[in-house]
This record gives structure tokens, C-alpha cells and sequence, in this order.
């Protein structure tokens, strides 16, 4: 199905640390202007995290279709789960709350599933077929999967079993800092991740993200696997694009 991106969307990413937004050119996956910011207000309950997100898109003139995505497993517009944020998150309709303080629609997704929606439309896994997977480094193992350029969302493979542990204990970049370990120690680690996650899915392509993949030399190299791998490409604004494109699409359907 080819699905025609044009004119522009507002996406929303909201994060442990901060909340950003901006106008998004569904043509080219490039912000119109500059993204606004705010720190995320603690604790980061909805009624403050909803106050904080009308604020950042009070700074634009835009009224129009907005996409969310938020730190959890988000089904049916409703929270399921709440790792990095309050605990409050959980059973609450997303959707309805950021409505009430937006001037237009709402669609409502997972955090790393708007990174990755982003990155296969208009970054690393352009005009790529088949199963792409994007895995996101960070304080614990983000995952989305795209078949064919449609995102299958709220994938939670973050949490294998890796040596007998919760896999993002043992191999997501905070493990690397927290444990000390060197570049070629933890490349160890997040190679037995990506073998065992490409030997349940078989992808045709790993996307790589995460705050550790602004310095891709250090241990992109030393990975081992079979699929072919690639680095992130709209690094701090995917999650802004992947939610602009996911309202997007939303009023196509």
C-alpha cells in the first residue's frame, strides 16, 4: 500500500527527562522551523505532563493533526505502562488527555515505535522491504519493527532472556556506564542481544539508535551478526517526525 505523505503534521515526543514538538514537512521528514522544549515536570503526573505539552505547542501557530508518543506500551490510546514517567500513567486514555489541550486530533504511540516508523520512511531504512527492526540503546533496549513500511507497534523485545537476565539489563548503554565496561566488553553483549533477536524475527536490516549512536566508531564495528546493520540518521527528532507521521496517517484511514 503507497501512502502519500504530504503537507505537514505536529509530533510530540515525550521523554523521562524532557518534552519536545514540532511542526514537521511530511515530504521531506524535516522540521518547518526550530523544535521547542521544556524540561518534563516531577513528578510527571498526566495532568502536569498535559499542562507542559500544550505549553510547547503553544509556541507555534499550528492547529492541524498532532501525533504523541510516550514512554510506554500505548493500546488503544490508553497507557499500559509506565517505566519512566508516574506511575498515575497507567490505564490513562492518552489520546483523550492530550486532546483536551491540543487544537486538533490526536494519535497516540510508543516512544521507540515513532523512532523507528520515522527512521524507515525517511532515514536509515529507506526503501528497504521486508522486516526492518530498529533497536535503540539507551537506559534499556527500545524496539520497532516495520514490515514493508507499516509499523507492527509496542514491541517489548527489549526484555529477552539474555544469560539469564532481562536482556536490557546486561546489554542497553546504561548497563555499559553503570558496570564500567569497555567498548569491546559491552560490543559482546549487544552482539548476543542482536543474534538472538535476529534469530527469533529475521530481519533484513538492524537499525541502530539511542544516545550511544552519535558515536557509531566506537562499537558499531565490533558488533557481530548476520543482518546488516545501520546507524540512525534523525537522531534527536525521530520521535518528533515518527508521531507527525503517525497523525498523519491516521486521517487517511
Amino acid at each position: 500500500m503507497v501512502i502519500e505523505r504530504t503537507g505537514k503534521a505536529f509530533g510530540i515526543d515525550i521523554g523521562g527527562t524532557g518534552i519536545k514538538g514540532g511542526v514537521v514537512d511530511l515530504s521531506t521528514g524535516e522540521l518547518i522551523g526550530d523544535r521547542f522544549r521544556k524540561d518534563t515536570p516531577q513528578p510527571a503526573t498526566p495532568a502536569a505532563v498535559a499542562d507542559t505539552v500544550a505549553e510547547v505547542a503553544g509556541n507555534f501557530d499550528y492547529k492541524g493533526p498532532f501525533g504523541v508518543d510516550f514512554p510506554g506500551v500505548v493500546l488503544g490510546g490508553v497507557v499500559q505502562t509506565a517505566a519512566n514517567v508516574d506511575a498515575s500513567w497507567k490505564g490513562t486514555n492518552l489520546v483523550e488527555t492530550m486532546a483536551a489541550k491540543l487544537p486538533g486530533p490526536v494519535t497516540a504511540l510508543n516512544d521507540a515505535d515513532a523512532a523507528g516508523l520515522a527512521e524507515a520512511r525517511y532515514g536509515a531504512g529507506r526503501g528497504h522491504n521486508g522486516v526492518v527492526i530498529m533497536v535503540t540503546f539507551g537506559t534499556g533496549i527500545g524496539i520497532a519493527i516495520i514490515h514493508n513500511g507499516q509499523l507492527i507497534p509496542n514491541s517489548e523485545l527489549g526484555h529477552l532472556e539474555l544469560d539469564g537476565h532481562d536482556a536490557e539489563t546486561r546489554a542497553a548503554a546504561s548497563a555499559k556506564e553503570r558496570e564500567g565496561l569497555s567498548w569491546e566488553h559491552w560490543s559482546k553483549r549487544a552482539s548476543k542481544y542482536l543474534q538472538a533477536l535476529e534469530n527469533l524475527m529475521w530481519p533484513e536490516l538492524f537499525i541502530l539508535g539511542g544516545g550511544i549512536s552519535k558515536k557509531p566508531d566506537k562499537w558499531v564495528p565490533l558488533l557481530k551478526c548476520r543482518t546488516p546493520l545501520a546507524v540512525a540518521q534523525l537522531i534527536n527528532n525521530a520521535g518528533i517526525v515518527g508521531a507527525a507521521l503517525a497523525a498523519h496517517e491516521a486521517t487517511l484511514t
